[in-house]
C-alpha cells in the first residue's frame, strides 16, 4: 500500500559539523583515546560481505594490515567471489522499485538519521577505525570520518530537496508542466579509494539518496572503517538491498558488475590508469546495456603552489607544509609542485621551510603529538621509496629526510629533494607520499620548459610564463593555489590557470575543501569534475522525465492557419 503525502515537508537547515580539537586534557581527547584503547584490544574484526542485509561468509579470506604496525591486522575480511556479486546484483535490482518509491521526506529522514549517528554516537569509532586502519592522525581522521563524512550525508539531503523543486517556469493556458528525477534504471557500482572514510560513505550515499541501488566495493585497506559506515547507514533505515557491501578483488567484482546489461552508473575514485581503463571496458561493453551508463570519477592530481613575490612568506610556508604533508601526502588535492619566486627563496623561504619541516614528527597515530603517520602499505612504501633512490641516483640532492624504516610501520621522513634536472622522474610522476622536490631556476634554463615535481623557484620577471608553465606541465587539474597580497598578480594567475585546477584557493593551501563551501572536482585527467560536496553531482545519477497534463479537450485537429 502505497503512503500518502500529506503535507509538502521542508527538510531542517543544515550546517557543517562543527570540529573537534582534540586539547590535552578535553573531553574529546579522553573519549578518543577510549575508543583507540577498546579497538586494540578487541581486534582483529571480521567482516562479511553484505548481501540484501545478510551476512555472507565465503571463506575467502584477507586482512586489513594496520599500517603503523603492520604486524597486526585490523580485520579480516571475506572477499566476494562470482556468486556473491551475482546476488548482491539481482538483489539491489529487487530492492530498486520499493527504494525510488518511498516518499522523498522518508529518504531524507534516512539520511538525516545517519549523520547523527556518524557525529555522535559512533564518532569516536569511526576515527578510531581511520586511524588505526588508514593511518591518519586524530585531526585528519576528526575530518574526515566524523565531519566530512556528516557533512556529506546532510547537506546532500538540502542538495536534493533543491533538485526535486527545479521546475519549468512557464505553463501554457490549461496545462500543468513539470519535471520528475527518475532514479537511473538499473543498479550503480560504487568504487571507494582507502584514503577518506568520507569518500567510502559518500559514493553510494549519493546515488542511494535520490533514489538509486548500489553495489558498494569499499577499498581494501579501508575495509573496516568503510564496514562501520554500511553498519550505520543500515541502522539509519537504509532498507535492506538498497546498498550491498561487496570487500574483495578489485579487478574481479568490478569486471563482473560492469558486464551485467543493467549496470547504470559507475561512481568511482581511485587511480586516474584505473579510471581509464574502466571507461574503455565499459565503452567496450556497450552493446551490452540498456542505456549509456553514467560514468562519474575523481581520480589524481599534480596540485601547485605558486609564491609571487608579494605573498606573505610564512604563511606560504605554512601552508605548504600542511597542503605537502598532511596525510603523508597521501591526498588527491596534496600538494604536488610549488613554485616560489626566487626573491623570497633566497630571502627566507627556503630556510623557514627547511627549518619548520624539521619539526614534524613522524610516528603511529595513537601518539597525539605525531603530526605524520605511516603510508597506506607495502606497495606505496616501496613505490614512494623507489621514487627518493631514483632521484637521487640521477643527482637529486636530498635537503632534508630521504629515509624511511619499515621495520614496525610503513614510516616515511618528509623528503625534500633539489634537483638541477627539469626532466627528473621526480617532476614527472605523481608519487602519492611526503616527498617535495625542489628545482632551483634561472632564465637561461627557460627553454627546458619542465616543471619540478613540487617545488620550483623562479626569477621574479618570468611570473607570467611561470603561470603558462604551471598550465602545461602537467595532465592534470585537481586544485591549485595562488600566494600574493598584490591583487593583480592574483587575478593574472586566476586567468592564466583557469583550466589548471577545479579548486583554487587564495593564500590558503590546496587541500580541505569543504562540503558546502568548496564543491571538489577536478577535470583533465583528474576526473569529470562532478563538484562532490554540491548540487552538480546528484543531477549524474538522476534521468528527468519531463510531464504536461493538459485540462481542456481540443475542439477541432486544425490549427487557424489552415483555415481558408
Amino acid at each position: 500500500m502505497s503512503t500518502p503525502q500529506l503535507a509538502t515537508f521542508k527538510v531542517p537547515a543544515v550546517e557543517n559539523e562543527p570540529m573537534r580539537s582534540y586539547a590535552v586534557g578535553s573531553a574529546e581527547r579522553k573519549g578518543l583515546e577510549a575508543a583507540l584503547a577498546q579497538m586494540q584490544q578487541e581486534l582483529p574484526f571480521e567482516v562479511p560481505c553484505i548481501v540484501n542485509g545478510l551476512p555472507i561468509r565465503t571463506g575467502n579470506l584477507a586482512k586489513q594490515p594496520i599500517p603503523s604496525d603492520h604486524a597486526r591486522h585490523l580485520c579480516t575480511y571475506h572477499e566476494a567471489d562470482e556468486s556473491t556479486v551475482a546476488s548482491a546484483i539481482d538483489g539491489a535490482l529487487a530492492a530498486k522499485a520499493e527504494w525510488e518509491a518511498m516518499p522523498w521526506n522518508d529518504r531524507a529522514a534516512i539520511f538525516l538519521r545517519a549523520a547523527e549517528l556518524v557525529s555522535g554516537k559512533y564518532r569516536y569509532k569511526l576515527i578510531a577505525a581511520t586511524m588505526l586502519g588508514q593511518g591518519k592522525n586524530a585531526w585528519q581522521a576528526e575530518i574526515d570520518a566524523a565531519a566530512e563524512l556528516s557533512d556529506f550525508f546532510r547537506f546532500g539531503v538540502k542538495y536534493v530537496e533543491e533538485l526535486y523543486a527545479q521546475q519549468p517556469p512557464k505553463n501554457s493556458a490549461g496545462a500543468w508542466n513539470r519535471v520528475e528525477y527518475r532514479a537511473l534504471e538499473g543498479f550503480v557500482l560504487a568504487v571507494s579509494p582507502f584514503n577518506f572514510t568520507a569518500i567510502g560513505g559518500n559514493l553510494p550515499g549519493v546515488p542511494a539518496i535520490v533514489g538509486n541501488t548500489v553495489v558498494w566495493k569499499p577499498s581494501p585497506a579501508a575495509t573496516y572503517s568503510n564496514y562501520l559506515v554500511y553498519q550505520i547507514l543500515a541502522e539509519a533505515g537504509v532498507p535492506a538491498g538498497v546498498i550491498q557491501f561487496v570487500p574483495g578483488p578489485p579487478p574481479e567484482v568490478v569486471a563482473q558488475a560492469i558486464s551485467h546489461p543493467n549496470f547504470a552508473a559507475l561512481h568511482f575514485t581511485g587511480s586516474t590508469f584505473i579510471f581509464k581503463k574502466l571507461w574503455k571496458d565499459i565503452a567496450a561493453n556497450l552493446d551490452k546495456y540498456k542505456g549509456y551508463p553514467r560514468i562519474v570519477g575523481e581520480t589524481g592530481g599534480k596540485n601547485f603552489h605558486v609564491i609571487h613575490k608579494s605573498a606573505d612568506v610564512r604563511n606560504a610556508v605554512l601552508q605548504t607544509i600542511r597542503g605537502g604533508f598532511e596525510y603523508q601526502g597521501q591526498k588527491c588535492s596534496a600538494l604536488s609542485r610549488l613554485y616560489v619566486s626566487s626573491s623570497l627563496w633566497s630571502s627566507g623561504f627556503k630556510d623557514m621551510f627547511l627549518s619548520e619541516v624539521a619539526k614534524i614528527k613522524v610516528g603511529s597515530p595513537s601518539d597525539f603529538s605525531n603530526f605524520m603517520g605511516p603510508v597506506i602499505g607495502r606497495p606505496a612504501y616501496d613505490k614512494i621509496m623507489g621514487f627518493i633512490q631514483k632521484a637521487k641516483d640521477a643527482g637529486g640532492e636530498v635537503l632534508i629526510g630521504g629515509t624511511g624504516d619499515d621495520s614496525k610501520g610503513y614510516f616515511i621522513q618528509p623528503t625534500i629533494i633539489l634537483t638541477k634536472d627539469p626532466e627528473s622522474i621526480t617532476m614527472k610522476e605523481e608519487i602519492f607520499g611526503p616527498v617535495i622536490t625542489v628545482m632551483v631556476f634561472c632564465s637561461e634554463m627557460w627553454p627546458n620548459r619542465l616543471t619540478t615535481f613540487q617545488v620550483y623557484v623562479y626569477d621574479d620577471a618570468n611570473y607570467e610564463k611561470t603561470l603558462e608553465l604551471i598550465d602545461n606541465t602537467s595532465p592534470y587539474a585537481l586544485t591549485g593555489s595562488i600566494f600574493a597580497a598584490d591583487r593583480k598578480a592574483l587575478l593574472t594567475a586566476t586567468n592564466k590557470l583557469r583550466n589548471a585546477a577545479g579548486n583554487v584557493y587564495y593564500n590558503e593551501k590546496c587541500t580541505g575543501a569543504v562540503v558546502g563551501q568548496q564543491p571538489f572536482g577536478g577535470a583533465r585527467a583528474s576526473g569529470t569534475n562532478d563538484k562532490a560536496g554540491s548540487i552538480s553531482i546528484f543531477y549524474r545519477f538522476v534521468s528527468a522525465r519531463s510531464m504536461k497534463e493538459n485540462f481542456v479537450g481540443l475542439e477541432d485537429f486544425q490549427y487557424p492557419s489552415n483555415l481558408i
